[in-house]
Formats: C-alpha cells, sequence, structure tokens
C-alpha cells in the first residue's frame, strides 16, 4: 500500500518512541524536512510532547492536482486543518465545501472526513494533531457530529487601533478544556502587547508579511508559513517587523 494510503487510511502521523518535550521557538516552514510521495508531499514542522497535550504534531501537506479522491477516514485524535494556499474540498459527515486559503476545520475524534483536491492545482495545508494527557478512553460512536468548518470568506473583520481581529472560535473541545482562535492584522512596528504570560500553550502562524516574536526575553524572526510555539507561562510577545500589516493566526489552548 502506498504510503499515502496508510496514513490517510490510519489517520496517524508517526511518532518517535522517544518523542520530546517541545520548546518554545519558531519552527520554520523553509527550513522543515519534506517529504515527498507520488501525489503529495509532507513537511514535518513540529513534533512532540507538550504540557497537555501527548502525541503533537503539525505537518504541511501538499495534494498536487488530477489525483484520485482517497477514502473516509475516522480518527481517535483531534484534528485542526488551516488551509495555506489553493482550494481543499473538505466532507464532513454528509456535507461537502470547498475552502480557500485561511478557511480552518476542526475534527472531533470519531467524525467521518475527507480532504481531496478537487482543482487544477496543487493545495497546501498545515493538519495540527493532539491528543490530551487527562482525556479517557473515547467511545468514538458517541462523539459523532461536532466537527465544523470556517469558511474564512465569512468571517468578518473588526478593525481596532492596532490593525484589526477576525474571531473564528472560542470553545471546549473533545481534547481540549478551552481553545480559543483568532486572526490578527498588525500595522507596521507595532507589538500586538507587551511580552506577558498565560496558562495556556499558544501557536501564532504567519500568513502575510514578517515579524518577530519575543520569547523568554529573546527575539526570534518569522515568516509566512511558519509556526511560533509557546508552551504554557512562557513570556512572549509579537512585533511587526515590516513596512506593510503582517497578519497571522493565533490560538490558545489547553
Amino acid at each position: 500500500m502506498k504510503p499515502f494510503l496508510l496514513l490517510i487510511l490510519l489517520g496517524v502521523f508517526a511518532q518517535s518512541a522517544l518523542a520530546q518535550t517541545l520548546p518554545s521557538k519558531v519552527y520554520s516552514w523553509n527550513k522543515a524536512p519534506v517529504v515527498k510521495y507520488t501525489g503529495y508531499e509532507d513537511r514535518t514542522l513540529v513534533e512532540g510532547t507538550t504540557r497537555d497535550f501527548n502525541d503533537f504534531s503539525v505537518h504541511g501537506i501538499t495534494l498536487f492536482a488530477d489525483q484520485p479522491e482517497l477514502p473516509t477516514q475516522i480518527v481517535d485524535d483531534e484534528i485542526l486543518v488551516i488551509v495555506k494556499e489553493g482550494e481543499l474540498t473538505v466532507t464532513l459527515g454528509e456535507k461537502t465545501k470547498t475552502l480557500g486559503p485561511g478557511s480552518v476545520v476542526l475534527v472531533m475524534p470519531g467524525d467521518a472526513h475527507r480532504f481531496a483536491n478537487k482543482s487544477r492545482k496543487s493545495v497546501t495545508y498545515f493538519v495540527m494533531r493532539y491528543t490530551s494527557k487527562e482525556v479517557p478512553d473515547l467511545d468514538l460512536t458517541q462523539l459523532a457530529g461536532q466537527s465544523f468548518w470556517v469558511d474564512w470568506k465569512e468571517v468578518p473583520y473588526k478593525p481596532h487601533d492596532k490593525g484589526g481581529i477576525r474571531r473564528i472560535f472560542d470553545q471546549a473541545t473533545v481534547m481540549c478544556k478551552r481553545f480559543e482562535m483568532h486572526v490578527t492584522t498588525l500595522n507596521p512596528g507595532l507589538w500586538s502587547h507587551p511580552p506577558h504570560t498565560h496558562r495556556a500553550a499558544e501557536i501564532l502562524l504567519l500568513i502575510e508579511n514578517t515579524a518577530q516574536e519575543s520569547i523568554d526575553g529573546v527575539l526570534h524572526p518569522a515568516e509566512v508559513g511558519d509556526i511560533i510555539f509557546l508552551e504554557a507561562n512562557v513570556p512572549h510577545g509579537i512585533q511587526n517587523t515590516g513596512s506593510k500589516p503582517c497578519t497571522y493566526f493565533a490560538f490558545q489552548f489547553e
């Protein structure tokens, strides 16, 4: 069986038996290792464990055009997808929608789902997968129907004095006591806020222009596609270092 079919059917990204706790830092899109297969490529951005999660990973998947549709999956971890480039066709249960860049999909354990590229161009998307250390054995048959998508084109933009914000969602999930996601646009030269800490871990995903992240007092540059992982209670803050507004996803989870 082809490696990609194994990936889809099993719904698992391989993890090392000696998975390490993830350090808070910028994980570069351009420097991430890429494995190419027939019809797709897999870029490993983040893999390890965190304070609250086992088997935590972020991958960048590119599906090439004109590939056969793959089978429906049902998995026992939670999956977050963010479309980076192109159009991703998503099926959740009996519903199907084609989503463009910036759109988000949250898949709960036990929900039938399928991702496909039905366009004439490649589609690239981020896939974050995680399992809570506190969640007991799950009866997947009782969890069906909680998955959803958020179409970027349908999320209102609300300006403020530093730029603007798009609210994506804020709720409890199967694997998270609270999972909050928004997208910030930050004007040139500004800090989003002074360095601060909070109990929830946080990920920032830069989708437009450049920035730098202060992590425990050290500045780290970030570019489009980079993942900034911030563990619980690590001091941090982000600044726009470019001449134009920068835009990034920010999500907190615990």
